[in-house]
């Protein structure tokens, strides 16, 4: 049975997974390759956002600087974590955090394929 390079990406969820498929729909193998080995570096892993959140009681505002979202990083950090409930939704929504910094990712990995193929 034919097995998805996607499906090497630990803690990928099915979201993820759709999004990957149709950005990268068209993509020779060698193309698909070099998008997965920068994707792979930069990505967040849904499972490992869980932690970063639950640390983020000791250190505010960890998984937001994580993220890329400095702004809030800081907010969270000289707040406490807005009094624990930014961190505490950051918890719940752990997954929704790692899926649009991935987004995020993707656009910058496919960017960076492009550029690669100029010739």
């Amino acid at each position: 049975m034919f097995e998805s390079p996607f499906m090497s990406l630990p803690g990928i969820t099915p979201q993820e997974y759709s999004y990957l498929q149709t950005a990268t729909t068209g993509f020779s193998d060698q193309q698909l390759r070099g998008f997965l080995m920068i994707y792979s570096s930069k990505r967040r892993n849904p499972d490992d956002m869980v932690l970063y959140c639950i640390l983020g009681f000791f250190v505010p505002g960890l998984a937001r600087f994580l993220v890329g979202q400095i702004g809030m990083g800081i907010l969270y950090f000289f707040t406490y974590g807005l009094c624990a409930i930014g961190t505490i939704i950051d918890l719940v929504n752990h997954k929704n955090l790692a899926f649009e910094y991935n987004q995020k990712m993707v656009f910058e990995s496919l960017q960076m394929v492009k550029m690669g193929n100029i010739q």
